[in-house]
């Protein structure tokens, strides 16, 4: 049942106990409500109007209380009509901008800033997931020598990422080899995906084999050889792309008292592959990704809510936000999540 067919009453009476519940994480009763929130109806009035909506489903009744909690759906309603999120100010626009731009500039370094910063502003669990590698753009690449038997490839991705891989070499390869076929690679390859490069590396390189410098083609043949070892990008369930903050944050949530959400939330971030999925399927939602309790399924522990928007670096995009309690300050959360993403995808462009 959309808000559109609650009574104005209702949905008065309605976000007020979602407000007191969200502050307090106390079940609200009728004469707190009136007190507090001014709704002009007497204690009475505003019992029977929440039997009215515990009847609908939007709250429901702790058999220690006489009060009353709101249930997922009502958090639906609430977020999806009731809700009205207030912009940051200059100042905690600043504070924010601040905090995640003192550091490195790669993308990890900014994503773990700023799933640290929204962590400690939201009192919630800070998670950002990296872009899909297979995706990113090759910028240019170099051959740099570590041993007489080992070079290290170096993908410069546009958008800031680097990503470093090793090579074993048969024997020491001279310097003007390591550079023709530094440029050979840059001027074949430079401009596609790492995706791209992967499938179609054998075919881009078969005719390179006619290099001058001594040992130029022995080096050819290890990316031909080896092409889909040296160019192999994370799976989309890759745990290695979520970054988060710090999960004993939500310790304080009252939520987690007793101890087995938490440690399942715990088990999540450790292994971080099925977090990973949850959040990539979300990486292709436009603004501001909202998905509530129930609406998880088995992928997260019951009562949690998480916030997530895009952002982009180049050609690329990955997802910033938080987890936590259904009983989380919407608000607040939405605002710092989407001027994150904002702030994130300036930093990178």
């Amino acid at each position: 049942m959309p808000a559109s067919e609650l009574t104005d009453r209702e949905r008065q009476i309605l976000e007020a106990v979602i407000r007191s519940y969200v502050e307090t994480a106390e079940p609200a009763g009728s004469r707190t409500l009136s007190r507090r929130f001014g709704l002009g109806v007497s204690p009475a009035t505003i019992r029977n109007t929440m039997s009215d909506l515990e009847e609908k489903g939007f709250l429901f009744h702790p058999h220690t209380s006489a009060g009353r909690i709101p249930t997922d759906k009502a958090y639906r309603v609430y977020v999806d009509e009731l809700l009205q999120v207030r912009p940051l100010d200059s100042v905690e626009r600043f504070q924010l901008a601040q905090e995640i731009s003192a550091g490195g500039s790669a993308i990890e370094s900014i994503l773990r800033r700023a799933a640290q910063s929204l962590g400690v502003l939201t009192q919630e669990l800070g998670v950002a997931l990296g872009p899909r590698m297979e995706q990113a753009i090759l910028a240019k690449l170099e051959l740099v020598r570590l041993t007489s038997e080992k070079l290290i490839l170096v993908l410069s991705l546009r958008g800031g990422a680097v990503r470093t891989i090793f090579i074993e070499v048969p024997g020491e390869i001279a310097d003007d080899a390591l550079l023709e076929v530094q440029v050979m690679l840059n001027e074949r390859l430079a401009g596609l995906s790492l995706g791209e490069i992967r499938m179609s590396l054998g075919a881009r390189l078969r005719d390179a084999t006619t290099a001058t410098a001594a040992g130029s083609n022995e080096l050819l043949n290890i990316f031909l050889q080896e092409g889909d070892a040296l160019f192999d990008v994370p799976t989309q369930d890759d745990g290695q792309a979520v970054v988060l903050g710090q999960a004993s944050l939500l310790a304080e949530q009252p939520e987690f008292a007793s101890g087995d959400r938490m440690r399942r939330l715990i088990e999540l971030t450790e292994t971080r592959a099925e977090l990973a999925t949850l959040l990539r399927s979300r990486s292709s939602a436009s603004g501001i990704s909202i998905s509530i309790g129930s609406e998880h399924g088995s992928a997260l522990p019951g009562g949690l809510t998480v916030v997530t928007a895009e952002y982009h670096a180049g050609s690329l995009s990955g997802v910033i936000g938080v987890i936590g309690p259904t009983r989380m300050s919407y608000e607040k959360v939405i605002a710092l999540v989407t001027h994150t993403s904002s702030l994130i995808t300036d930093l990178l462009a």
